[in-house]
């Protein structure tokens, strides 16, 4: 099974396709990923943090010191080279079936079901 990205969205009224930071070079953006099943409707979300090394260095930094999972860097905001790293990443993402995939996709990605429970 395979998985594939169907759909990356900003939780605003703004496309992905149409958003543009103020400062392309320094900036963080918080994205929900749709990730399902090749040939199917369904999917599961995750949020990714893509941002700069310039808006880390504002950011965080200050403090000497920054934890962080599931965040995407970029030099600068295109979100042409966004969409082709996640779907380079979760077309690589195989298995015998969805759920075994959608644990692999969820190291890139704070996932809906992290931590959950059967």
């Amino acid at each position: 099974m395979k998985a594939i990205v169907k759909n990356i969205d900003l939780n605003s009224e703004v496309a992905f396709s149409a958003y543009r930071p103020a400062d392309e070079e320094c900036f963080g953006l918080w994205i929900t990923v749709l990730v399902g099943p090749e040939g199917k409707e369904s999917g599961h979300l995750y949020q990714v943090l893509v941002c700069t090394p310039g808006w880390i260095r504002r950011e965080y930094l200050h403090t000497g010191a920054v934890w962080e999972r599931h965040m995407l860097i970029i030099s600068r905001y295109d979100h042409s080279r966004i969409r082709s790293e996640l779907d380079r990443y979760v077309e690589g993402c195989t298995g015998k079936d969805f759920w075994e995939i959608a644990q692999k996709a969820a190291r890139i990605g704070a996932w809906e079901f992290e931590d959950y429970k059967t």
